[in-house]
């Protein structure tokens, strides 16, 4: 797996900021937020793939950068803490079902480890 920084300017900041951010979470089982529209992905997709998959979301005067980068990052007034996707509870449960079915919205995993700035 390669790590991305994704960041992008929407023109009008409010348009499709959801769904890029959903579109980033689903690119890969783990991600980082540091920034508002700054992201780092772990991910085997390539740039070109990343790229045509968030182009749909993006107006003509929008911004986006996707670039392949180290592990050593200098954070201010920040942290990366990374994330994990969740999976579907029917998914993590399997065919077992219990009634009645007050299944939690999501299963426990544990949390990646924190980035450590240099």
């Amino acid at each position: 797996m390669r790590l991305f920084l994704i960041s992008y300017d929407l023109a009008r900041s409010l348009r499709n900021k959801h769904a890029i951010a959903t579109a980033i979470m689903n690119l890969s089982q783990a991600w980082a937020r540091p920034l508002e529209t700054t992201w780092y992905v772990r991910t085997n997709a390539s740039e070109d793939d990343i790229q045509a998959e968030l182009a749909g979301l993006l107006d003509a005067e929008d911004g986006l950068i996707v670039q392949a980068v180290s592990e050593a990052a200098l954070l201010v007034n920040t942290s990366l803490r990374w994330f994990r996707r969740r999976r579907p509870v029917a998914e993590a449960l399997g065919s077992i079902l219990a009634f009645p079915v007050n299944a939690p919205s999501a299963i426990a995993q544990p949390e990646l480890q924190l980035a450590q700035a240099g």
